[in-house]
């Protein structure tokens, strides 16, 4: 088997002798009148019909006089026939392949065809090819099978063309959103997109990446959460708005996280959490009905139905059955020795409502749900309201699903002095060492002094997704974060780059 140096020597040298041709390419222009799927749908209306095709070439078949290549594009495969008499009007100056030429095409090249739609000896629908064209010539093999999880997160462009099954799950992330989006729009929400750079970033518990903007020679914080601008729009007189879009959160890797990644958020005026889980249950069960065609899922060890009615679930209660504390009446030092005795992680920083966070995150993994927490401690929840009848508890409201945090929702705060007294404690905890505290954001307090109508809001991000399509988060992206890294062949064909 040839080296890949090798190979690429072999394609540039088919390069030399097809330019040597007259023949261009990497055209600019192109042909295509139909998907190949149509061709296969529509055949009874397009037999005996020419048209112009478009795709990759994915292999490579002669049988005496005759030639058979597969294209394939991005709906479906096809067969192409192409006869040596069939070319004999290929003209180079035209940019037409003749047929004595096609031993210079490779698996992997893009190329046009025109021709007949017909069906072959064997009854299978074909392309009886009378023009052929390359619109981009490979240099690299394209491979016949890739398993390599490290390079199929590399090259996720190889991935694509090579794993259709893969290559699916990506149309239906798209189409996860789109969904997410119609039925929003459909409840006229607005669309709003709001920065991601931000002088300070709230909404959420986490470390940011941190940035300098040199026209105004100032720090910017990527934004880990889109709540606090959003939220100034309520207060400018929008009722429903939402932003679809990346966040960032400067924390590791693992199966449910990356530091990057896409999320939406909806917040509704004169909406209060319980109207918020009303709507967000539908949007949930549109969106996995609409994407995956199905309500009920096997992730990991758990089956799960969404069709069935969801069932709320006290977070005080659930502590309580599991480790015999109070949440509400626990000191520190308790909750550190039970982290400690189930070996988990005190860091220290770590503040009371972390450590209690850090006990639900240990038991999370077993509940299947799918069902509504609710009734966390309003210590742990620095934006929500606090309800009328227990100030000790939240507005809030979490989907548990598949042992996992799906969802966010409360009903948002909205007296500022309440708020900035959060605030400031969450910059006291920061300021003490906690580096996933909030940030306090005066702008925002002004706002509120402004005036801004009771509201819900709600957040997921595309972690659901990952959930409903039983992957792992990189497995889940399409450009997952690695170390930087180029192979050695790379290294050897270009070594004025790596210098």
């Amino acid at each position: 088997m040839a080296s890949l140096k090798e190979y690429r020597s072999e394609q540039l040298e088919k390069i030399k002798s097809l330019k040597a041709l007259g023949l261009d390419l990497y055209p600019a222009q192109s042909l295509k009148e139909a998907d190949l799927i149509d061709i296969h749908k529509q055949f009874d209306q397009k037999q005996s019909t020419d048209c112009w095709l478009a795709g990759r070439l994915m292999s490579i078949r002669q049988h005496g006089q005759i030639i058979f290549l597969d294209l394939a594009d991005a709906t479906a495969r096809l067969q192409l026939i192409i006869r040596a008499q069939s070319l004999k009007q290929a003209d180079h100056k035209l940019n037409q392949l003749k047929y004595e030429d096609l031993n210079l095409l490779t698996r992997g090249d893009f190329i046009n065809v025109y021709g007949k739609v017909i069906k072959s000896q064997r009854g299978e629908i074909s392309l009886d090819v009378t023009q052929i064209k390359i619109l981009s010539k490979v240099l690299r093999p394209l491979p016949l099978k890739l398993e390599d999880i490290e390079v199929k997160r590399r090259k996720p462009y190889l991935n694509l063309a090579i794993n259709n099954q893969e290559a699916d799950r990506f149309r239906r992330r798209s189409m996860f959103w789109t969904q997410t989006r119609q039925f929003l729009n459909e409840l006229n929400f607005l669309e709003m997109n709001i920065p991601v750079l931000e002088h300070t970033t709230g909404g959420a518990e986490a470390q940011p990446f941190k940035t300098h903007m040199d026209s105004l020679d100032e720090d910017f914080y990527l934004r880990i959460s889109h709540e606090l601008p959003l939220k100034k729009l309520l207060g400018g007189g929008y009722e429903k708005v939402y932003d679809i879009g990346p966040r960032f959160r400067n924390e590791h890797h693992s199966d449910e996280h990356l530091p990057e990644h896409v999320a939406m958020e909806f917040y509704w005026a004169y909406a209060d959490w319980q109207a918020g889980m009303d709507l967000t249950e539908k949007l949930i069960r549109h969106v996995a009905k609409t994407t995956f065609q199905t309500l009920e899922f096997k992730i990991a060890n758990f089956t799960i139905d969404l069709s069935q009615p969801w069932p709320s679930k006290d977070y005080g209660q659930l502590i309580k059955e599991y480790f015999k504390i109070d949440v509400f009446t626990v000191e520190l030092k308790e909750v550190q020795q039970i982290l400690k005795t189930h070996k988990i992680e005190v860091l220290k920083s770590d503040n009371l409502s972390a450590c209690i966070d850090k006990l639900f995150k240990h038991i999370r993994p077993t509940l299947a749900g799918p069902f509504w927490l609710i009734n966390l401690p309003t210590f742990m929840s620095p934006l929500a309201k606090q309800d009328s009848q227990n100030v000790q508890i939240s507005q809030r409201f979490q989907l548990i699903l598949a042992g996992t945090e799906a969802c966010n929702g409360f009903s948002e705060l909205n007296d500022p002095i309440d708020q900035l007294q959060r605030m400031e404690d969450q910059q006291a905890l920061r300021q003490a060492g906690h580096k996933e505290a909030q940030m306090l954001d005066i702008d925002f307090i002004e706002m509120l002094e402004y005036g801004m109508p009771p509201a819900c809001g709600l957040g997921y991000s595309e972690r659901l997704f990952w959930l409903l399509e039983g992957v792992a988060a990189r497995d889940g992206v399409l450009f997952p974060h690695l170390k930087r890294e180029a192979s050695s062949t790379t290294k050897e064909i270009y070594p004025h780059l790596f210098k």
